[in-house]
């Protein structure tokens, strides 16, 4: 018998080969192994702060594989900017902040790709100010712009 929640599951634009590939280089990383850290501590801390149909949505655009680092975090109830998430993950793997930048972007530019541009403004929008840099987007402000 199929699980209906699987038939609704939309087919990933990657595998989750194709994803560490697309990391591995974003990140000019020496292999695979050293991308799918980064993958899974940048999307647990990501699934630590992302909430709603945002998490659900990004989950059905990710490799299955990514998709369970993604929502087998609880969601925290503080709240984190772009750079208190950095700080967070910096803390948590014990690298510098300098090396948690780096995990952060090369993972999340290509989690960008993946979410679209309608999904991406979305997540952007439920989240605190600073992660549209993480992303690898420009980060709009109200005042922008205005003199």
């Amino acid at each position: 018998m199929f699980d209906q929640a699987e038939l609704r599951r939309p087919s990933p634009a990657l595998t989750y080969e194709q994803m560490l590939e697309a990391v591995r280089y974003e990140g000019a990383y020496p292999d695979t192994a050293r991308a799918a850290d980064a993958i899974h501590q940048v999307l647990a801390g990501l699934g630590r702060r992302l909430t709603g149909d945002e998490r659900v949505d990004l989950a059905a655009r990710l490799p299955a594989e990514a998709a369970l680092t993604l929502t087998a975090q609880i969601p925290a109830s503080d709240t984190l900017t772009g750079w208190g998430f950095v700080k967070d993950l910096a803390a948590r793997t014990g690298t510098s902040q300098a090396v948690a930048r780096w995990d952060t972007g090369a993972v999340l530019s290509v989690v960008a790709r993946l979410a679209g541009p309608d999904l991406l403004a979305r997540i952007l929008q439920s989240l605190p100010g600073g992660y549209a840099l993480l992303f690898g987007q420009a980060e709009l402000t109200a005042g922008a712009g205005r003199r």
